[in-house]
């Protein structure tokens, strides 16, 4: 599972992969270069260098740890690109004679140090993500749900993973099917809903009730599995079904009585905005 993000080095837009697996983050090597040379034709530049330092300074160890991943081109397109983890990157900047090597390097480590010291302190990670929501103008009772529906997503994921549930495709059918029963949309429709788009958290995005909702899904999915001992695909499916389900009587119940439908299509990707 990856995850795309952004990073900023002197107004400079470095593109960059999270690879959760291997705890790493990747690095568009050709925005590193554009970012350090200021180069019209960074593609060029990098196609050039490959070819110096394996000429004259041996590449093959260097090049077998430069990956292709697919990141999002300046036209809206995923493409594939050169790739390299922290360690790999610093060994590329020796190679480039650029004033603002050294400036980079400390940058290139301040990231990795930051995220050293959430491994090591996960409280700082929590917090960072409440300084995140509090910039998109969430309030702290919105805020206090969407990590407490977090919390009760965990447990359900530390279920499946102990019984024999493969973390990706297994999980987002699982998910999947939860959400169907609880909400009768699936959560490609809803994100559609709230006009989002394949990147952004459907889950930064939802309602108060929608987030009470999904949590109350997911609390009984997990009661119910624990109760049946579900193991593997085919018992959890029977699990997430019904767990939704007790969320579905429950929103159906508050529609009725309220007049009001509670998957909404609204989102909060304009800022600022208070969610209630």
């Amino acid at each position: 599972m990856k995850e795309n993000d952004l990073a900023i080095f002197e107004d400079h837009k470095i593109r960059r992969i999270y690879d959760k697996k291997s705890d790493t983050w990747f690095f568009s090597v050709v925005d590193v270069v554009g970012a350090l040379t200021d180069s019209t034709n960074p593609r060029r530049y990098w196609s050039d260098l490959k070819k110096q330092i394996a000429e004259q300074e041996g590449f093959s160890e260097l090049y077998e740890k430069i990956v292709q991943l697919k990141l999002k081109a300046p036209d809206g397109k995923m493409r594939e690109t050169d790739c390299a983890n922290t360690e790999s990157l610093f060994r590329i900047i020796q190679s480039i004679p650029s004033p603002k090597a050294e400036p980079f390097k400390l940058w290139l480590a301040k990231i990795g140090y930051e995220r050293i010291q959430e491994i090591a302190d996960p409280e700082r990670s929590l917090n960072r993500a409440r300084d995140n929501w509090r910039k998109h103008g969430c309030s702290d009772e919105w805020i206090q749900r969407r990590m407490s529906g977090q919390e009760t997503r965990n447990k359900l994921t530390d279920y499946w993973k102990d019984h024999d549930i493969q973390k990706g495709q297994e999980y987002a059918i699982l998910t999947n099917i939860i959400h169907q029963e609880c909400f009768g949309s699936s959560l490609n429709k809803h994100q559609k809903l709230k006009g989002l788009e394949k990147k952004h958290n459907l889950r930064d995005h939802m309602t108060e009730a929608e987030l009470l909702f999904t949590a109350l899904a997911e609390l009984s999915t997990r009661q119910i599995a624990e109760s049946m001992n579900a193991k593997g695909l085919t018992e959890n499916k029977k699990a997430s079904k019904a767990g939704g389900g007790i969320a579905k009587t429950a929103r159906l119940d508050l529609e009725e009585k309220t007049g009001q439908k509670v998957i909404s299509n609204k989102n909060y990707l304009k800022l600022p905005k208070k969610i209630t």
